[in-house]
């Protein structure tokens, strides 16, 4: 299996060269490659098929490509109010970090105008205007006001026409997009949820149906929900690049590497093909999203140098689409390569803001990782002037974020601080404060909804508990830290080789082989030379 998957992770580094090409080309996905809705509109016969594979699109969150044929809709029949709803609906990213800028803000109220301008046939298509309106037209509010006011508009919608498939699936979106950034998330899975089963139950290849369920199920305690609708997803969208990407949420979750391997390795070859902006100039963000996730799963099975290979990759791809998720992929990428493998002079020497092309005040949480990649190693290395830097960029990080009302990236910068602070507290001596910092740090993390730009937490806190643990000779309860952290982050390589090491510290010598085993089995021909060898040595 990871002979092969060796040989595979070579031909996706040539398809950066078709980037090229792609970006060349009007961003959009050949239609006969795409699957239709149910979604009638009033207009001309000969453009509904088009508009439902561009509303499939939509929930595919393939939004250059949805742009593109609902442009094509409009052109064709200058009648159909509904193309412009579609447009506008392109131009906000309900559950990704990118926000609208004044002019896709601009653009979305145009297009919401337009539609009104040519006239709306039925109610149906006003109350999906009016949502859509709640969203563009007062600009002047923060983009959490015009969030929460299109999820009021939606559950109206709702409420209006309950048998609704499509509506339906759109509410379930909402809310997914306004759930708490606390444990009050999980009732929002929990409903979104509800609303998506009886629309599979119709039609169970649903493009936004399955598309959100598993968002909704990326959540602890929920990712072994509906296996079939994971397995099914990408297969009902081979070539679409969200949707071959969207199952390894749930893979990542369940520790299923090679499965993380193969569906980003298909979904980064494809989202190469289908370029983003408003002529083709940049490579899609969907790229280094898919990066990210190979990244991590190459470093859990121990094949670091195929990490490292894919971490060039995303930094070589020139005209990168310069978004959140592309800083927050460029910044993850290379904390996660230096901190996974323990090697804290490269962490402490990371640059922060780089490259320089891309607009870092909007990206605090992106920056926020390399910080703490850069506090993490230089507390390790006991440079404790540099540790303290990176805490007080963190923190002056963290209020940028609260003040922007992105809450979300705020507390995941908090959690960021804290689990700097308790090393920074362990490096001067004192244990007492590193637990507590470190304890609050799991308490946080528990709490608060992984995002979905991120495979996992930079690194979990109850597996820098557990080592914090070891430094402090306390084995018994490293242990149970590290078996936490299994238990939310499975096959984790750090975590399985940490458990070893605790239980054989504990007197278990049989737990310790089998923890070693596990990590020997899940790594085959990994290249971690001391942990690895040491694995294989003691699993006997």
């Amino acid at each position: 299996m990871t002979r092969s998957l060796l040989k595979r992770v070579s031909a996706p580094l040539a398809l950066v060269a078709l980037a090229s090409t792609a970006l060349a080309q009007k961003p959009t996905l050949d239609a006969r490659a795409v699957a239709s809705v149910d979604f009638p509109v009033s207009c001309a016969s000969g453009v509904q098929a088009d508009f439902g594979r561009g509303v499939a699109l939509l929930h595919h969150m393939t939004y250059p490509a949805a742009r593109g044929l609902f442009e094509k809709v409009a052109a064709r029949d200058p009648g159909c109010a509904m193309a412009h709803w579609g447009i506008a609906m392109t131009l906000f990213q309900p559950l990704w970090p990118t926000r609208p800028g004044p002019a896709d803000l601009e653009r979305g109220r145009q297009a919401v105008a337009r539609a009104r301008e040519i006239g709306l046939q039925t109610g149906r298509e006003r109350l999906l205007v009016d949502a859509a309106a709640a969203f563009f037209d007062d600009q002047a509010s923060d983009y959490w006001q015009r969030i929460r006011r299109w999820d009021r508009a939606m559950e109206s919608a709702h409420v209006a026409l309950p048998g609704d498939a499509e509506i339906a699936a759109f509410r379930a979106l909402a809310l997914l997009a306004v759930a708490p950034v606390d444990t009050g998330s999980r009732s929002h899975a929990a409903d979104a949820a509800a609303l998506l089963r009886p629309i599979l139950a119709r039609n169970p290849t649903h493009p936004g149906a399955q598309h959100y369920l598993v968002h909704a199920n990326d959540a602890a305690g929920r990712e072994h929900d509906s296996p079939d609708v994971v397995r099914g997803y990408a297969a009902n969208a081979p070539r679409n690049p969200h949707a071959l990407h969207m199952p390894t949420h749930i893979y990542t979750r369940l520790g299923d590497w090679p499965s993380v391997i193969r569906g980003n390795q298909q979904a980064a070859a494809a989202a190469l093909e289908q370029p983003a902006g408003e002529q083709g100039e940049f490579v899609w963000d969907e790229f280094p999203h898919a990066v990210e996730y190979l990244v991590y799963a190459w470093l859990q099975m121990g094949m670091d140098d195929s990490a490292a290979a894919q971490v060039r990759r995303l930094r070589t791809t020139e005209r990168l689409q310069p978004t959140f998720k592309t800083a927050f992929h460029l910044a993850s990428t290379q904390a996660r390569t230096a901190l996974e493998r323990r090697q804290w002079s490269a962490a402490a020497s990371l640059p922060p803001r780089e490259p320089g092309n891309l607009d870092w005040d909007r990206f605090v949480w992106a920056e926020a990782v390399t910080w703490f990649a850069r506090g993490l190693g230089a507390a390790h290395l006991a440079r404790m002037a540099d540790a303290d830097t990176a805490a007080a960029r963190l923190r002056t990080l963290e209020q940028q974020a609260a003040g922007a009302g992105e809450d979300l990236f705020a507390r995941n910068i908090r959690l960021l601080g804290l689990e700097l602070g308790a090393w920074i507290a362990h490096s001067r001596g004192d244990a007492a404060a590193s637990v507590r910092l470190m304890e609050k740090a799991v308490a946080l993390e528990l709490a608060t909804p992984k995002h979905a730009v991120t495979p996992a937490p930079t690194l979990p806190a109850a597996e820098l508990l557990g080592d914090l643990f070891m430094e402090q000779r306390r084995p018994d309860e490293a242990l149970r830290s590290y078996r936490r952290s299994l238990e939310l982050y499975p096959r984790r390589f750090n975590s399985l080789l940490g458990a070893a090491r605790a239980a054989r510290a504990s007197g278990d010598v049989a737990l310790a082989r089998r923890y070693y085993r596990e990590l020997v089995e899940m790594t085959g021909a990994g290249a971690r030379p001391a942990a690895l060898s040491e694995a294989r040595v003691r699993s006997r």
